[in-house]
């Protein structure tokens, strides 16, 4: 009886291990696993967040408990910090163990260390856990720029608008529908103001439904042709200035702003990059229960955020193990969680095991109606349009 139950255990814990690993994995992996054991990874992440810590030390004891491998997590206030860091490190000659082992990336970021061949390439995809991935979300390029197996999705957000069904039993469905709307309710809409992060995926928004050159956006802006380019961009924004908050004079600080303008009734919208964010409003009571997101019907500015490996690395076997642990089932599930974080997944449902397929779906957010993923034009399109924002609306 003893070896009976002894036998049941071993293998309850070898199903639970499915979710940390390939149930049949090729030898490399199987000797990125060897060499990760007893490596200490630095991992280089905004730390603004406690939710976001949180989820971050149990990380770190996973993949302590699983691989032997130990996390240290390095908070950040900019991950630009870092990037500067590694370009230093660079710039000396310093070749191996950099002070970086594993990066949490932005667009801008990435395609400045892509460019300067300070990342490590082709090893994303190779891991185990890629399997799961949904690969309809641009997951292969990051800010139109390709990924080339250089960092490995974690996360994923989604520009949507919040509105008080109540209040708003139509919501609009394009750009026009929204300028109407800001017509038939002048000084009740608005948008932070740019270079608020989602002040400025707003205008990307509207610049890629309104652009007739949509090719234009998956490089860099071209000076000889960027007025062309964003030229409908700026004539439906003339349009729609003087119809919101203020009459545009003025614009809302950041989106935190906006919501509680939104439940104070001084606004019908506001906007959000996180998917769970109006369910966790809600929940803390700071929205009503009949508040819902939404998008345009043909789709709404979507991105995914990644991890990357420096090529200086002096742990990148067990940068791949954490990498790889960030995309298990089990790690996403509980990301996905609004009581642990709320963020994303980047994983496709239909690729997961049962149990694992009923735990993700059920947390996608109550309060969203789901739209088409819009992929970000090029990172440099960023600073160009704020620019451009601010010459033509910053000082009014």
């Amino acid at each position: 009886m003893q070896r009976l139950i002894s036998g049941i255990r071993a293998l309850m814990v070898a199903l639970t291990m499915i979710g940390f690993s390939a149930v049949a994995q090729p030898q490399s992996w199987q000797n990125i696993r060897q060499q990760a054991n007893g490596q200490t990874v630095y991992f280089n992440a905004w730390g603004g967040d406690p939710a976001v810590n949180g989820y971050l030390d149990w990380v770190s004891r996973e993949v302590k408990t699983h691989y032997g491998v130990t996390l240290k997590v390095v908070k950040l206030a900019d991950a630009a910090d870092a990037v500067r860091r590694i370009q230093s490190e660079a710039t000396v000659g310093r070749k191996t163990n950099g002070s970086v082992d594993l990066l949490w990336v932005n667009g801008e970021n990435f395609s400045v260390l892509k460019q300067a061949g300070l990342l490590s390439e082709n090893w994303a995809e190779n891991l185990p856990n890629w399997r799961y991935v949904d690969v309809k979300k641009p997951v292969r390029e990051d800010f139109s720029v390709p990924v080339d197996g250089a960092e490995a999705p974690w996360g994923s957000a989604q520009l949507m608008f919040i509105g008080d069904k109540k209040r708003t039993p139509t919501f609009p469905q394009n750009a026009e529908q929204l300028l109407a709307f800001a017509k038939a309710h002048p000084g009740k809409l608005s948008y932070p103001r740019p270079p608020d992060f989602t002040g400025t995926a707003f205008l990307e928004q509207l610049l890629i439904v309104l652009t007739e050159k949509p090719a234009a956006l998956k490089t860099a802006p071209d000076p000889g042709t960027f007025e062309q380019v964003t030229a409908p961009l700026w004539r439906y924004l003339d349009q729609l200035h003087p119809f919101l908050w203020q009459k545009g004079k003025t614009f809302p600080p950041t989106p935190a702003r906006m919501d509680r303008m939104l439940a104070d009734g001084e606004l019908l919208l506001s906007v959000t990059f996180n998917p769970a964010h109006v369910d966790n409003l809600i929940a803390r009571r700071q929205l009503q229960p009949s508040a819902e997101s939404f998008g345009f019907s043909a789709g709404m500015l979507g991105n995914v955020h990644f991890v990357a490996i420096p090529a200086n690395s002096s742990a990148k076997a067990g940068a791949q193990i954490v990498a790889n642990f960030l995309m298990s089932p089990e790690a996403q599930i509980r990301k996905a969680d609004p009581a642990v974080w709320g963020d994303a997944s980047v994983l496709s449902s239909n690729a997961l095991p049962p149990p694992h397929k009923a735990q993700l779906e059920d947390l996608v957010p109550k309060s969203q109606h789901p739209v088409p993923f819009l992929a970000e034009p090029h990172a440099a399109w960023v600073n160009a349009l704020e620019q451009a924002w601010l010459q033509r609306y910053g000082s009014r």
